[in-house]
């Protein structure tokens, strides 16, 4: 993976360094400077692999959901990110001892079957190009029974692994947000239109796929704009073909949010005046309960309320 990874840079200046967290870590960093010009890390990952899934994520009605981290950080540049509040830098970290993390992961299956996301903390699809791990994911977990893999993304680079037969262990997220919140709040992702057609071409080639309106942010005419993004998604997506749909508001633990808000004094999105729930952030009741009304009532119309998690 290191070889891969450095092939692909052939001119960069090359650094080692003992422990990736001598300079992921360290203190006095600024991740909003740094986001301006990332470095890349190439580092080996410790025990343990896996981790539980936050209560504040979506399991889907499974009873062993867990997470993993294959990279710390993003391409993407969301506004909103929870990242910016999580981490001390922004440069980007690469663990290359992805076969550690089959280890753990068939460990822990010979216990019980696994519901495993591996891009939470970053867009592992954007990285493909860059470094495959999307592809090796996927190849492993075609060999495990009991293993259920989610690839959640915001990319239009589904072409970087069409070339792999699908896997029925194997569930293609996509992120869709109106363009009115990608143009302000998503930078440096695809548009709309952009992911309906990685999305529409992972449906055709065989691959489940799952939809997520997540988070569905209190904009200005967010109704509108909400409206018009699912109208036009099951315009390109065929509803019957969708493995199920996600529905989520903004929300943040409090302790990232104080942090990213030290920094971030310009956005509006940010300092809201948010509640908290159990040490996390997002909208008042009420209005959370508008949020989710509206995209359900509107997704509703064309997916079975079956499908749908909230």
């Amino acid at each position: 993976m290191t070889q891969t990874i450095l092939q692909r840079f052939p001119h960069a200046n090359r650094i080692e360094i003992d422990r990736y967290q001598d300079v992921f870590n360290r203190s006095k960093q600024n991740f909003f400077l740094q986001k301006h010009a990332p470095k890349l890390i190439l580092a080996v990952k410790k025990a343990p692999f896996l981790y539980r899934g936050a209560e504040v994520c979506h399991d889907f009605g499974n009873t062993y959901f867990y997470y993993t981290s294959s990279a710390l950080n993003c391409l993407y540049n969301c506004e909103y990110c929870f990242l910016q509040g999580m981490f001390p830098s922004a440069n980007i970290v690469l663990f290359v001892n992805i076969d550690d993390y089959f280890t753990e992961v068939s460990h822990t299956l010979q216990k019980h079957p696994v519901y495993l996301a591996i891009s939470y903390e970053t867009d592992l699809l954007a990285f493909e190009r860059i470094a495959p791990y999307v592809s090796k994911w996927i190849d492993y977990a075609r060999e495990q029974e009991d293993l259920l893999l989610e690839v959640r993304s915001k990319s239009a680079n589904y072409t970087a692994i069409q070339h792999l037969e699908p896997a029925s262990q194997v569930i293609l997220a996509w992120t869709l947000s109106p363009d009115a919140v990608i143009q302000q709040f998503e930078a440096g992702t695809p548009n709309l239109t952009a992911r309906l057609k990685s999305l529409r071409q992972a449906i055709d080639d065989g691959w489940k796929v799952r939809i997520c309106f997540d988070p569905v942010l209190h904009i200005e005419n967010w109704q509108e704009h909400y409206r018009e993004c699912i109208e036009r998604t099951f315009s390109v997506v065929p509803a019957e073909k969708i493995q199920d749909i996600s529905i989520g508001v903004f929300r943040i633990p409090r302790d990232y949010l104080k942090k990213i808000r030290k920094h971030r004094t310009d956005s509006a999105l940010l300092h809201y005046p948010f509640e908290s729930h159990d040490g996390v952030f997002s909208y008042p009741h009420e209005i959370a309960k508008q949020l989710i009304d509206h995209v359900y009532q509107h997704v509703n119309t064309y997916v079975p309320k079956e499908k749908i998690y909230i």
